[in-house]
């Protein structure tokens, strides 16, 4: 029964350290991708679809910033003043993510269609952080015993 983390103890003082960072980890793990990225896709396939490429790895880091950004606000909202339901701003700018991937997506559709490829490649960008993120904290929680 020692092993078990109690409240308090040190182990679960390291594990909610690690935990804690794991938003600001996602978003250097994406940085680092999309430039990775971008330079192998552009020197593969060229400069059409590595610009589309990192239109959607800049769509998909922005698009993630601002819903961390607007969930942040409405769980500030609702354990400062109780209020259930966020105010109308945060909603307008939460639907607003999906006008600015919906207007990137146009424009590529309409001024350059040899990038969609690569701006759908980028658009998953995020979804490859949170994926080195999970691997990583596997690795760290076997290693330290979290």
């Amino acid at each position: 029964m020692s092993d078990l983390p109690i409240e308090g103890g040190p182990r679960l003082e390291s594990a909610e350290a690690f935990y804690a960072g794991v938003l600001h980890r996602i978003r250097h793990i994406a940085v680092v991708l999309g430039f990775v990225g971008s330079v192998v896709v552009w020197a593969v396939y060229g400069t059409a679809i590595g610009l589309g490429f990192i239109v959607g790895c800049t769509v998909s880091y922005v698009n993630f910033v601002w819903l961390e950004r607007v969930i942040d606000e409405v769980a500030n909202r609702v354990t400062q003043t109780g209020e259930s339901a966020p105010a109308k701003g945060v909603v307008v700018r939460f639907l607003l993510r999906y006008g600015f991937i919906a207007i990137a997506c146009f424009v590529i559709l309409i001024c350059f269609k040899s990038s969609v490829y690569g701006l759908l490649g980028g658009l998953f960008l995020i979804v490859a952080a949170i994926l080195c993120e999970a691997a990583y904290e596997g690795v760290v929680a076997v290693c330290r015993g979290i």
